[in-house]
């Protein structure tokens, strides 16, 4: 029997020069969520920082750049060694707190903010109360790391004693870190931490009355439950 023509050319050079790239694909989706954290309100200017995990690679947002200004070609990808493989922006200063997360955890994506509720109760407590049930979504109650300079070994060592068990955490007198299989499981869960600490801030500051809080049976019980919640990554 003769080859097709048509079958054979969709296999072909065309056929995969047209096939996509996962580096391209995955910036595209990095420089969206950290233009949804600005967006949001979760972080200010060029604060805050976004990595996503391509096999040995991580993508990563560039140190100091208007997430407004980064195209395709900014592409910064670094080893789990940190040496830059790809691109010529340097990557972010927090480089070592994301590359901390991608050798400890099965993490895909990571999203480090400077929210606002968030970093003002990461100055008041140890560890968010357990405000609501959506606490166990993150593993249980959020610790806060004790607070080191950013961008040091010493943060990135915090940050992983402070994760221990868990899905994200507070840093003291900084912000937030949350790690996730995807991007949008990563900033789902920033976004929810944000929110627990404006309800706890706003619970809180009731001059007569002290917050109700969840026992570890209750947290529990809405794990269990949760992992069942919709379409899981």
């Amino acid at each position: 029997m003769a080859k097709d023509p048509g079958r054979a050319a969709a296999h072909g050079p065309a056929a995969e020069a047209q096939d996509p790239d996962p580096v391209a694909e995955a910036w595209d989706a990095l420089v969206a969520t950290a233009r949804r954290t600005v967006a949001d309100g979760l972080v200010v200017g060029t604060s805050g920082n976004v990595s996503v995990r391509v096999g040995d690679l991580v993508l990563v947002t560039p140190s100091g750049v208007p997430y407004t200004r980064l195209t395709g070609d900014d592409v910064v990808a670094v080893d789990l060694q940190g040496r830059r493989v790809r691109g010529s922006l340097p990557p972010t200063s927090e480089l070592p707190m994301h590359l901390a997360v991608y050798r400890s955890t099965a993490a895909g994506a990571v999203v480090h903010t400077h929210a606002v509720h968030a970093t003002a109760v990461s100055t008041l407590v140890d560890e968010l109360p357990p405000v609501h049930y959506m606490a166990a979504e993150l593993g249980g109650p959020v610790r806060v790391a004790p607070y080191a300079l950013y961008g040091t070994r010493e943060l990135a060592d915090h940050m992983l004693a402070a994760l221990t068990g868990r899905t994200a955490c507070l840093l003291r007198n900084h912000g937030t870190v949350s790690h996730g299989a995807t991007l949008d499981q990563a900033y789902d869960r920033t976004a929810q931490l944000e929110w627990m600490c404006r309800v706890w801030l706003t619970a809180s500051s009731h001059p007569t009355r002290t917050p109700s809080l969840l026992t570890p049976a209750d947290l529990a019980e809405a794990s269990a439950k949760l992992r069942t919640y919709g379409p899981r990554p």
